[in-house]
């Protein structure tokens, strides 16, 4: 498998991915709301804080079966939350790991990069430069580039967290997930296809590489400008993610900053449950249903809180 601009994403994919790392990853909580129709999925329970285990395990395991594993170990540019997974992963594969970051990346989650062991290197403001730094450092060192979003390894990783909702949930009817550039929701509208459940796509107004490539039918390159950016802050989303919107199950929505802030403190202030903006965006989406995603009566919805590598005090 590759992360070639043509491959779509399979269920057999995911199902693999499932085989592979479901020994060492925690099962996704599922939690119930005030709402009878309602759920949060509790994915910031996850190693490291986010989903990105998942995938980062899933590329690694498959590397190591390979003997593919290189003296020099492995690299990854990252906002934060795939380089922590990364590191992770590699710090069980007793190998090391070397993290490219924007140099605006919250502290919080520089200060965890090296506590797992990883190398850190702050480039540039924008995860795209810090990718750019990345290639050059794998081309030179001979690592092995892993990615935070664009590979079928990563992402079939991220849709066994599906799996795990519809053996919780069998009849959801919609989830709802934070999009960046695009791995968490490949997989997951993957999977979700697979078992009839609709798939809701949420990005912030100023970080829409998904909603822009759907609406020009191919990845384009797009502003990034959002207090959400060191996680949905992709420039351009991935092919895989575009092939994984078939339209009859997928809705695009965006969401504000203020929406964001608002949803991160109700998270807060009602759940007692501290979220990173990254999670707050898919929050936002159901929060305010006249200006996000309005659910038909009796529609069965899970919220994926993705992450909460945050620093609290802001709240």
């Amino acid at each position: 498998m590759s992360a070639t601009v043509g491959h779509e994403l399979t269920f057999a994919d995911v199902e693999a991915a499932a085989a592979r790392i479901g020994d060492r990853i925690r099962p996704v909580v599922v939690a119930p709301t005030d709402s009878p129709t309602l759920w949060f999925a509790l994915e910031f329970l996850q190693h490291t804080g986010t989903f990105k285990a998942r995938g980062a395990l899933n590329f690694l395991r498959w590397h190591r079966d390979r003997d593919a594993l290189p003296e020099a170990g492995v690299t990854i540019a990252s906002g934060g939350n795939a380089g922590l997974a990364c590191a992770w992963a590699a710090r069980a594969h007793g190998v090391t790991a070397t993290v490219f970051l924007p140099a605006n990346a919250p502290a919080v989650k520089v200060d965890r990069l090296r506590d797992y062991g990883a190398r850190v290197r702050l480039v540039g403001v924008e995860y795209a430069e810090a990718l750019a730094a990345c290639r050059e450092y794998a081309e030179t060192s001979g690592a092995l580039m892993s990615h935070a979003y664009d590979h079928p390894l990563v992402a079939a990783g991220a849709g066994t967290l599906m799996s795990e909702i519809h053996r919780q949930l069998p009849d959801l009817d919609t989830v709802v997930v934070a999009v960046g550039g695009g791995g968490l929701f490949a997989g997951v509208a993957t999977a979700a296809r697979r078992f009839g459940v609709r798939t809701v796509a949420v990005e912030p107004w100023n970080c829409r590489a998904l909603a822009a490539a759907l609406a020009a039918g191919r990845p384009v390159d797009v502003e990034v400008d959002s207090v959400a950016a060191d996680s949905p802050g992709a420039r351009r989303a991935t092919a895989l993610a575009v092939a994984a919107a078939d339209p009859a199950y997928t809705r695009s929505v965006l969401v504000r900053d203020e929406e964001i802030r608002a949803a991160r403190r109700m998270m807060w202030a009602r759940h007692r449950i501290a979220v990173e903006n990254g999670a707050a965006t898919a929050v936002a989406a159901v929060a305010d249903p006249d200006r996000g995603y309005r659910a038909e009566p009796g529609e069965r919805v899970c919220v994926v809180l993705c992450g909460a590598n945050t620093d609290p005090a802001d709240l």
